[in-house]
């Protein structure tokens, strides 16, 4: 159990939320928790994929596991049939979308 908390608490520094809103704290901690089940289930596959002298310390995977974590969403929903606008349709949506406040530049 220490060696959960610890893990969650330096890969996705949960000792270190910049708000004291305690619905955001929740969200942020239950993402936390999600984002490490996803990364175990991983981890338990490569590891069954791997050769047997191959060692994966679980600080050193979820390190791994965060750093890859964009291009991993990315082919899970290529997996699961969804496909996001292209790029450059977002990029002209998106800079229409000009924040009233915000001053042009």
């Amino acid at each position: 159990m220490e060696l959960l908390f610890r893990q969650l608490k330096t890969q996705y520094e949960l000792d270190e939320f910049d708000t004291s809103n305690p619905a955001v704290v929740e969200i942020l901690l239950y993402a936390a928790v999600l984002s490490l089940l996803v990364s175990r289930d991983l981890l338990d596959l490569v590891t069954e994929e791997a050769d047997d002298e191959i060692v994966f310390p679980p600080e050193r995977w979820a390190a791994i596991f965060r750093s890859h974590a964009q291009l991993i969403l990315h082919e899970l929903g290529k997996h699961l049939g969804y496909s996001p606008p292209p790029l450059l349709k977002r990029l002209i949506e998106d800079a229409q979308k000009i924040h009233q406040q915000r001053p042009i530049l």
